[in-house]
């Protein structure tokens, strides 16, 4: 009256329906972590490259550090910008964030 009656259960046999069904939501949320955060990041670094490799004598760039000047010399690692008449700054080449328009340093 007091006791319940204890039933025995079935043995799980591996119902792999059931264990892929579980595996579904993890799947799902790295898909949408690739198409939102790593995709459109390793668009950007291409892009960065991209424009690493075109930079040419005479671009004005802006750096990382917010200096704003003409490149005079350019190098595998480092080049150097002209930030006022006869100043030379000499920056690392993943350190330049834009090419600016000409004519925009004056």
């Amino acid at each position: 009256m007091f006791i319940s009656s204890a039933y025995a259960q079935t043995a799980a046999g591996g119902d792999m329906s059931s264990s892929l069904m579980s595996m579904l939501p993890l799947v799902l949320m790295f898909v949408v972590l690739y198409f939102i955060m790593i995709r459109p990041q390793m668009k950007r670094q291409k892009e960065h490259r991209a424009m690493l490799d075109a930079l040419a004598k005479g671009d004005e760039v802006a750096t990382s550090g917010g200096m704003v000047g003409k490149v005079t010399k350019l190098g595998d690692s480092m080049l150097s910008i002209e930030v006022a008449n006869g100043v030379e700054v000499q920056v690392q080449r993943h350190a330049v964030v834009q090419v600016l328009p000409k004519g925009t340093v004056k």
